[in-house]
Parts: structure tokens; sequence; C-alpha cells
């Protein structure tokens, strides 16, 4: 975006209110919420920053739930990345600029039937699954929910101790809510070292030997399972390819299917 966002009246200047480092490279923050502000669990934000050097816009998916009151998101700092080089160096107080229009269709609400919601993702592309679990109507819609994170190292497992509070205890407003499973996976790490909380390979792996859906205690199906992917673009195809092989397809505006996907690279 080239012209003065003020101007153009695409975006408003938010607040950072919050900001948490998992580790040197990942973080967590929050914004203060446009007036009148309205997305979708699993729709992104785009924002803006700018200095000297001029104007930058970056996508970052909301991992806050669409009722709360501030806005979160989840990042990964890119080494020399203009956007990320110029965010980690902000605080709170500090001015983020956020369009008024939100994005995306990685949303629940695409499935129109299916009793499974498998949610997989690869590193930073768990937040928008995080914003999904903070809204109640995913619990409402599905019988299982699975969320699968697949990362390098276990320090970069983030939201653990919530996603493992949700687990426990699932939204006491509803009467019959989904039983949600985590299940976290890691590349780099050897095997023999891995608690046996958690799984060792990535996630075309672990679905092709059987891994992924032993643990679960659930089979991936075309008549039960309804899938999202985020996070790398080869995982996604990778896992995309896996699916067709098995008779699922995508989503489409007027044509169910069994997947959505989103690159969140």
């Amino acid at each position: 975006m080239n012209a003065d966002p003020h101007a153009s009246q695409k975006a408003t200047q938010e607040t950072i209110t919050s900001l948490h480092r998992w580790t040197d490279s990942l973080f967590t923050f929050t914004t203060t919420k446009p007036d009148g502000y309205s997305f979708t669990a699993g729709q992104y934000a785009r924002m803006g920053l700018s200095d000297e050097r001029g104007e930058v816009w970056r996508a970052y998916s909301m991992t806050s739930a669409p009722h709360e009151e501030q806005l979160e998101f989840y990042g990964i700092v890119v080494e020399g990345g203009l956007f990320t080089s110029r965010l980690r160096k902000l605080e709170p107080g500090d001015s983020i600029w956020i369009e008024k229009q939100t994005y995306g269709f990685m949303t629940v609400d695409r499935f129109v039937d299916g009793e499974d919601l498998w949610m997989l993702a690869t590193g930073t592309g768990i937040g928008p699954y995080i914003s999904i679990l903070r809204d109640a109507f995913v619990w409402e819609k599905f019988r299982n929910l699975i969320l699968v994170h697949c990362v390098r190292h276990a320090n970069e497992l983030a939201y653990q101790n919530e996603l493992d509070a949700m687990q426990r205890r699932p939204p006491a407003t509803i009467a019959t809510p989904a039983r949600l499973q985590i299940i976290r996976s890691t590349t780099r790490e050897a095997a023999l070292l891995e608690p046996a909380a958690r799984l060792h390979g990535r996630i075309t792996t672990l679905i092709n030997n059987g891994e992924l859906e032993k643990k679960a205690g659930i089979a991936l199906s075309v008549s039960a399972s309804r899938i999202m992917l985020c996070g790398n673009p080869v995982m996604i195809e990778d896992t995309r390819h896996i699916l067709h092989q098995r008779g699922m397809r995508p989503v489409r505006r007027a044509l169910p299917g069994q997947f959505v996907t989103e690159n969140y690279w």
C-alpha cells in the first residue's frame, strides 16, 4: 500500500498493549481493537509500520477470539525482514496501523458437515487455531477436535499451558462440548529424547506411517474428517497430495469438501 493509510481511511492507528517473547524469534503481542472491528475466527489482518524508510505492510492471523476486547497476534522475527525488524523494536504504548478490512477463508463455517476437525499446523501456523479454539462455535460444531502442532525444537511449542487447560476443561457454557486433543511433534530433536507426550517427525511422515491417527485414536476419513492446514507451503502441498490420494478434496465455494488450506510463511 503506497497511499497514506489515514488519508485513504483504510486503516486505523492502534496501540500495542502487551508483548510476550516465547523465544528470541517467536513473540505474541496485543493491540487495541478498532471501533466496530469484526472478524471470524481463523481470519487475518493486515498491519502496517512506518519509519524514515517508508511503510511496510504484512498479514498476521488473529489469535484472539472475535468477542475479545483486544486483538492478539503470534509471529516470528524474520532475519532482515522489513516488517519484523521494525516490529521487534516496538514496546507497549507504540503505534501500529491495522486495516479495517479482514481477510481469509480458513474458517470453520466453510465446512457444512463432518464430525472430527483436524487442525494441522507447522510453526506459527498454529495462530489461527488459537483464535478458533477460543471461540465457542467450534466446540459446538464438531464431536472431536484434534490440534497437531509440528515444530523443529520443543521450545517453539507456544501456547502449551493454555491449550492443555482447554483440553482438560472445555468451555463450561456448552452442554456437550467437543473433545479436544493436542498432538505435538518436533523434527530436529532426537526421537530417543522425546517425551512420550510428543511425536517425532513431520506431519506428512506421521500421516503416512499411521502414527498420527494412532496417537489420536481417530481415523482420517472422507465421511467424518474435516481438515485445516496452515503453515509451511511445502507441508501444505505434500499433505494435499496425501489427502487427494485418500479421496478427499478441497472445499470450494459451491462444492463441499474435506479440507481448507492457508500458507503461513
